[in-house]
């Protein structure tokens, strides 16, 4: 069968099609905009790539069947052409239901924040187990190198995203992939596009506990009074918390790089690991509740911690050059920053801190977050706040919050000299945006490098 994906490039779509081209499919695809590292896996896995939606592509192509990514909307020719032809079409939550999870134990994870680690981490512990698992991840883990893969039956790991299906599907992603084992990390105010506020997603989040069976398992955030309510519109499966409950973690290192593993009180041993921030060590305790629901063992679990690399785009090293480190962060929500910054602060000490922040999500466009930003970025020494061309609001009152430690930024270009005037021996360059950022990451490596010589 040969699928045509619009929407490709995404990080959902994109795994639809590593899984659909590792079933073997033909597979082809177009987006626009299209940046690493989404776009470079594609390629490596021999998926042919379209720039832009011209609705000429479908009779060029003559796919089998079109699958629709949510950024697809009516009004756009390319669909307008799709539903004219009348041919076969499907959702990407949809089609990975029924040709990927069906007879599968499907370990989901959602939540406002700490999907992507989090099902990177439970993927990981299943894998060294001997499991070898599929999954489907909206980043890529770096133990794996591939944000998807079809694994080996029966485990199945997805990050299940509560944002909508498609535009002839308003329900979320999640309700289509019948999970056994669901982790609920957190739950906040997010996707303001399509959600008028919390109540609307809790209402989603009480979906997705609807189709939980009797005979599954779901693991909650302890600590988290939304997902409290949440459970008590209706639950019908049992529940373990992590965080305040059934798992625990003791003896945490300052910069969350240890902890002890402990579970309903009885201590299950030290993880020593890589990762920064009490935010990854409540991820690690989720991914260690659900792999024991698979029946990992947590001493096996908790072992495979160390090992565990951490995901492209997580506070990602991206290189040092003369004492000066600079990270990439997907972070697009102030919690997400917040816990980020002081994830990096607990690790580098007293070590000035650079922030530079693209606010880019859809929900940071319309403004929501504004007054939540500047208390967000207090454990930076230095922000940097671009003004994208069509960020609908106007940054300088979060940067008059921050007072001397603000500055906002009109160009990628105003934005590398301003960060060069601030640069010495010793600075940590946290960078966050969810979008390529105009390669900002690599100019200023490339910049530094060149005055190094």
């Amino acid at each position: 069968m040969h699928i045509h994906i619009l929407g490709v490039c995404g990080t959902f779509m994109a795994g639809v099609a590593l899984l659909a081209r590792a079933a073997g499919h033909t597979v082809s695809g177009c987006d626009a905009g299209v940046y690493p590292p989404m776009s470079t896996q594609l390629a490596e896995a021999g998926i042919a790539l379209r720039e832009g939606y011209a609705p000429e592509q479908l009779a060029e192509v003559q796919p089998d069947m079109v699958v629709v990514g949510n950024v697809m909307s009516r009004g756009r020719p390319i669909i307008e052409e799709l539903l004219n032809a009348n041919g076969p079409y499907a959702s990407g939550p949809a089609w990975l239901a029924e040709h990927v999870l069906r007879d599968r134990h499907v370990l989901a994870v959602a939540g406002t924040h700490g999907k992507t680690t989090t099902s990177s981490l439970l993927a990981w512990i299943l894998e060294v187990a001997g499991l070898e698992p599929g999954f489907l991840i909206g980043g890529i883990p770096a133990n794996f190198g591939v944000s998807a893969r079809l694994g080996a039956a029966p485990f199945f790991v997805v990050e299940a995203d509560e944002y909508d299906t498609a535009f002839f599907d308003k329900r979320s992603k999640f309700v289509h992939y019948r999970p056994r084992t669901l982790i609920l990390n957190n739950l906040e105010f997010d996707h303001a596009d399509i959600f008028p506020d919390l109540a609307a997603i809790q209402r989603q989040f009480h979906h997705l506990l609807r189709i939980v069976p009797g005979n599954g398992r779901i693991i909650a955030n302890g600590q988290d009074p939304h997902l409290a309510e949440t459970l008590a519109m209706g639950c019908w499966t049992p529940v373990e918390r992590f965080g305040r409950g059934d798992w625990q973690a003791e003896e945490i290192a300052p910069d969350g790089g240890g902890f002890t593993v402990a579970y309903r009180g009885a201590r299950q041993g030290r993880a020593e690991w890589s990762q920064l921030g009490l935010h990854n060590v409540h991820n690690a305790l989720a991914a260690i509740a659900a792999a024991h629901h698979a029946g990992v063992p947590v001493a096996t679990a908790i072992a495979a911690l160390r090992d565990f690399q951490g995901v492209k785009r997580r506070l990602e090293l991206r290189g040092s050059v003369g004492g000066i480190t600079v990270y990439d962060d997907f972070a697009h929500h102030p919690t997400a920053i917040a816990t980020t910054l002081a994830g990096l602060r607990a690790r580098v000490g007293s070590q000035p801190i650079i922030a530079v922040l693209e606010p880019r999500s859809n929900t940071m466009k319309l403004g929501v977050f504004k007054d939540s930003l500047a208390p967000a970025l207090t454990a930076a020494d230095a922000v940097l706040l671009y003004q994208a061309p069509d960020l609908g609001w106007n940054l300088d009152a979060v940067a008059a919050t921050l007072g001397s430690r603000g500055q906002v930024c009109h160009s990628l270009e105003e934005t590398l000299a301003a960060l060069h005037t601030r640069l010495q021996p010793g600075t940590q360059v946290l960078i966050m945006s969810n979008g390529g950022f105009g390669g900002i990451h690599e100019r200023l490596l490339q910049s530094l490098r060149a005055s190094a010589h």
